[in-house]
């Protein structure tokens, strides 16, 4: 039994994965198999006819239509809850709309482009009686939240210094670099650094100073310095122009927590732990990421338990993005009202899965060139 209970067995939700790249494909589709015990695929939306064709055939689908027929194909298929994997810019239409017909929402991160409209998509979902969670994989993920049980142990010591480095070359064309559709390195990789450095020191940032590369109207490589209270710093790079990078660090009086890979969905993620000069190396087998927080989501349902990680989680992350092209535009620190998140995530929550099969995707390459 996972620390988030135990599932209602004879109970599945029913979903559509709205949007069809290259995540939705290779992860999101596939993982539906490792949730078969309270998750059901049942349809699709997306604007590719040819997707739609092979996705259903793919996946035995009760229906599919392209995003014009959302409502329809909800109501065609009996869709109870929605996972949405848009491009940025759209998940706030497509949340609103799911609320509106009732459906709950599962959505990638990063849950919308302003802080704003994380607040208004949550309110819709609120007043529309359905639940609302952010796509934070990681948040189930075993490594990531040993983690935090390193730190939250006190085998550090006085913690003080977060340290990220996230990166990869996009392939020309992407969605990554369209401005119009929220991309740029920041919400696509600096949410898992801000993500990361927030619940490792629980709690939030201070003030935000950040320099930004542009390149094709978006932030192509970006480095950010948070101050969080305690006097305690986090730093973090990110870049779509860099061969890839993934890890994180955090440091204490007593030592540091080497996370690398750190926040990547295929492969083994590591941890190297220094205490007393000691370094210990422990591995973390690859999983599917993706089954685990399906299954939390649909559970919540069946339950009527607050998800977490919730639009609040969602909306801290937002408003630290917001802030970096703030003092990047600004030329300056930008400082952040005192907020105290509610809810961090814990143990109980992690759950290794084995990895889906690998799929071949219908015309959806992989955004990473290397």
């Amino acid at each position: 039994m996972h620390g988030w209970g135990r599932m209602n067995q004879s109970r599945k939700i029913r979903y559509a994965v709205v949007g069809a790249g290259n995540i939705a494909q290779v992860a999101v589709l596939p993982a539906f198999a490792h949730a078969k015990e309270n998750s059901e695929l049942v349809a699709v939306v997306s604007g590719d006819a040819d997707k739609r064709a092979a996705l259903r055939e793919r996946y035995s689908l009760e229906a599919d239509g392209d995003y014009a027929e959302f409502e329809k194909v909800l109501e065609r298929a009996g869709v109870e809850a929605v996972y949405i994997a848009t491009p940025n810019a759209l998940h706030k239409e497509y949340t609103l709309r799911a609320a509106a017909a009732g459906r709950h929402v599962l959505c990638e991160k990063p849950l919308a482009a302003t802080e704003a409209d994380c607040l208004e998509m949550d309110a819709a979902c609120r007043r529309a009686g359905v639940k609302l969670m952010v796509g934070y994989r990681l948040h189930f993920e075993e490594a990531t939240l040993a983690a935090l049980e390193t730190v939250r142990s006190g085998k550090l010591g006085e913690l003080r210094l977060f340290s990220s480095f996230f990166s990869h070359v996009v392939r020309p064309g992407d969605i990554r670099e369209e401005p119009a559709l929220a991309g740029g390195a920041a919400y696509d990789l600096g949410i898992y650094c801000i993500n990361a450095a927030r619940n490792l020191f629980e709690a939030e940032p201070t003030s935000v100073t950040a320099e930004i590369v542009e390149k094709n109207g978006t932030d192509d490589t970006t480095t950010v310095m948070l101050r969080f209270p305690g006097d305690r710093l986090a730093q973090f790079c990110v870049s779509n122009s860099v061969a890839g990078v993934s890890s994180y660090r955090i440091g204490g009086s007593d030592g540091d927590l080497r996370v690398e890979p750190g926040y990547e969905y295929v492969g083994e993620l590591a941890h190297y732990l220094t205490v007393g000069g000691e370094t210990s190396k422990k591995s973390f087998k690859r999983g599917d990421q993706f089954a685990p927080e399906l299954k939390y989501f649909s559970d919540c349902i069946s339950r009527d338990h607050e998800p977490e990680p919730s639009a609040e989680e969602g909306a801290c992350d937002v408003r630290v993005v917001e802030a970096i092209f703030a003092s990047a535009r600004e030329r300056r620190a930008i400082d952040l009202p005192p907020y105290q998140r509610r809810r961090r995530p814990d143990a109980g929550q992690a759950e290794h899965i084995r990895p889906v099969r690998k799929q071949e995707p219908v015309n959806a390459p992989s955004p990473s060139l290397k």
